[in-house]
C-alpha cells in the first residue's frame, strides 16, 4: 500500500520466529472496503478482544512449558551420572513433578476458558489470571528445564535456553504480569 513501510526487524532476545519492527505510515489512505469492523471503533474493538489475546497467551505459555517438560524428561532418562539415569535422582524427579503439576493446572484452567470465550462470555479476570499464571509457569519451566540439563541447558545446542527466552516475552507482551495482577484485583473489587 502506498505510504506504508516497515523498518528492519529488531534483534530480540526471544520469539525470533515472530519478527518485530516499526511500521511507518506516510499519508496512507484507507478506502472504505479496507476497514475491518466499524470505522472509528478500532480502539474499542482492540479492547474487546483482549480476553481472547490473554487466553491465547496462556496457551502459548502452555506450549512452551510442555516443550520444556518433554525435553527435560527425555534428557533425564538418557543422561547418566554415577552409573544411572539422572531421572532416578529425587531432586530431578521433584523438578519434573512440579513442572508437570503446574502445566496441568494451566491446561485445565485454560481449556475451561476457551469454550466460554467462544460463546462471548466476558472473562476479563479469568483471562488475566490464566495469562499471568501461564506466563510465570512457562518462564519457571524454562529455568527448571535448564537446571535439569545442567550445563547443556545453558548452551544454544539444546532448545531449552531458547524456550526460556521465548517464555519471558509472555510476562511482558499482551500486558505485563504486573498489569495482569492489577486487572485481577480491579475485577475482584468490582464483584
Amino acid at each position: 500500500m502506498e505510504g506504508l513501510s516497515t523498518g528492519k526487524p529488531f534483534d530480540k532476545m526471544g520469539m525470533r520466529c515472530s519478527p518485530t519492527g516499526e511500521v511507518f505510515m506516510d499519508n496512507v489512505t484507507v478506502s472504505g472496503d479496507q476497514i475491518l469492523g466499524e470505522a472509528e471503533k478500532g480502539f474499542q474493538i482492540m479492547f474487546e478482544i483482549l480476553d481472547e489475546e490473554r487466553i491465547l497467551g496462556a496457551s502459548t505459555g502452555l506450549g512452551i512449558g510442555h516443550a520444556c517438560l518433554d525435553t527435560a524428561v527425555r534428557y533425564a532418562k538418557e543422561r547418566k551420572q554415577f552409573g544411572r539415569p539422572i531421572a532416578s535422582f529425587q531432586l530431578v524427579q521433584n523438578l519434573l513433578a512440579e513442572m508437570a503439576t503446574r502445566l496441568d493446572m494451566v491446561r485445565q484452567y485454560t481449556y475451561t476458558l476457551c469454550p466460554l470465550v467462544d460463546q462471548g462470555v466476558k472473562l476479563t479476570k479469568e483471562a488475566s489470571m490464566a495469562k499471568y499464571y501461564a506466563s510465570k509457569m512457562a518462564t519457571r519451566a524454562g529455568l527448571d528445564a535448564i537446571q535439569v540439563l545442567g550445563g547443556y541447558g545453558y548452551m544454544r545446542e539444546y532448545p531449552v535456553e531458547r524456550y526460556m527466552r521465548d517464555a519471558k516475552l509472555l510476562e511482558i507482551g499482551g500486558g505485563t504480569s504486573e498489569i495482569q495482577k492489577l486487572i485481577i484485583a480491579r475485577e475482584l473489587l468490582r464483584e
